[in-house]
């Protein structure tokens, strides 16, 4: 996993390219906590050993390959019960309850992200600051470390529209890679298209409004380069072939 230090950050469509509503107004951001955040999204390997460890049924591959491909066809269930898994495994106190909400360390429900000790889904904020490169960022890019998507990114244009191995591509200014393409990742937060302009501005989440939970990234499958800017908001209600997910974890 890679560090990424707090910090505040201008969150949206800061470059004023063609996209949503929702990407709007650009907003000043505080992450008032350092947090880790997965290097590579996770993996069919990975994902694979937790359900041969629980049970599970492993999800299928559309005949692309497992081993270091990104997991997909997973819901977010199933990426906050491994992320409760994966916890267990470090001796972590889990980060999700049985409803899907968050848990600090004494296992009692929570909308502060700072108070919880697992492994959880990134909030939407802290996935778009970790792409933006956060304390290393040296530029407002396009894409994340890139205005070349070519460079960072599996796109409709050049996958083959299949997702390919993990870190193949140009890694971000945090040595994140990964973050435009490849698969649409899972977030925390639900989507609700006017969050940012009534969302608090420090750790911000949403959790009480909407219906679907956000996605970010853009995929390999069906993406052009609009979809994989780095403010581009997506939103899904479940398990799809083109969505994986990437894990973070309190900076402690």
């Amino acid at each position: 996993m890679v560090l990424v230090k707090a910090g505040t950050f201008q969150m949206g469509n800061t470059r004023g390219d063609s996209g949503s509503n929702d990407e709007l107004p650009v907003h000043e951001v505080e992450l008032t906590n350092d947090f880790y955040i997965g290097k590579y999204e996770v993996t069919f390997a990975e994902y694979d050993r937790f359900c041969e460890e629980t049970g599970r049924k492993k999800p299928s591959d559309e005949g692309w390959g497992r081993e270091k491909r990104p997991v997909i066809n997973v819901s977010w269930w199933d990426a906050i019960r491994f992320c409760n898994w994966l916890s267990d495994q470090d001796g972590l106190k889990i980060a999700y309850g049985d409803n899907g909400s968050l848990l600090d360390e004494n296992g009692l429900e929570t909308t502060d992200i700072t108070k919880v000790q697992g492994y959880r889904l990134p909030t939407e904020a802290e996935w778009e600051y970790a792409a933006r490169g956060a304390h290393k960022s040296i530029g407002d890019y396009k894409n994340s470390g890139s205005n070349r998507l070519l460079e960072v990114g599996w796109y409709m244009e050049n996958s083959g529209r299949k997702p390919h191995e993990v870190g193949l591509k140009k890694p971000n200014e945090l040595g994140i890679f990964d973050m435009s393409g490849n698969v649409w990742e899972w977030c925390y937060d639900l989507h609700y298209a006017e969050f940012y302009k009534e969302s608090e501005k420090t750790n911000p989440i949403c959790f009480n409004k909407g219906t679907k939970r956000t996605i970010r990234s853009g995929c390999a499958y069906y993406s052009n380069i609009n979809d994989c800017r780095i403010s581009m908001r997506g939103y899904h209600g479940d398990a799809y072939y083109t969505i994986g997910f990437r894990i973070v974890k309190r900076g402690d």
